[in-house]
């Protein structure tokens, strides 16, 4: 199974959301079928939106043009890991393989922090590899939060 195709659409849509002033993180929906069904990056400050994770909004698009709130078979391809409203909202599309980039220490869900998987309330626990493309998702979030400090 090769990542590396999904992950860089991913990674482009990252480094649009930093072009837009957002924070790098790009996520894309993959069917069974292997066709991108939906991408998006975050757009929380332009859409003024705090639940506007660019996990949020691909599944929103995925989910919309599966005409269902479900999405089983279906892959999420992120750069960083989903924080726990992210996470939540993978658990109810019952997205079947989660794929993510960079660990996300201070506000991760999965492997980090909350880990909604683990819950015992937890609806549904997609199969999860992290670490794809890690540096290159790192570098991103890295340079942007760096450019802030300096500038």
């Amino acid at each position: 199974m090769s990542f590396a195709p999904h992950m860089s659409l991913a990674l482009d849509e990252a480094r649009a959301a930093a072009a837009r002033g957002e924070v790098p993180v790009g996520a894309v929906v993959v069917s069974p079928a292997g066709l991108v069904v939906a991408q998006a990056g975050n757009r929380t400050r332009e859409l003024s939106d705090p639940t506007a994770h660019a996990e949020i909004l691909a599944l929103r698009a995925a989910c919309a043009a599966a005409g269902s709130e479900r999405l089983p078979g279906h892959a999420l391809y992120v750069t960083l890991e989903p924080c726990p409203m992210c996470a939540a909202a993978i658990s109810f599309a019952r997205i079947a393989r989660l794929c993510y980039g960079a660990a996300d220490p201070k506000s991760g869900g999965v492997a980090q922090g909350a880990r909604v998987f683990s819950h015992p309330q937890c609806h549904h626990v997609p199969e999860v590899y992290d670490g794809l493309a890690a540096r290159d998702a790192e570098a991103l979030l890295r340079e942007f939060f760096a450019a802030r400090r300096d500038g």
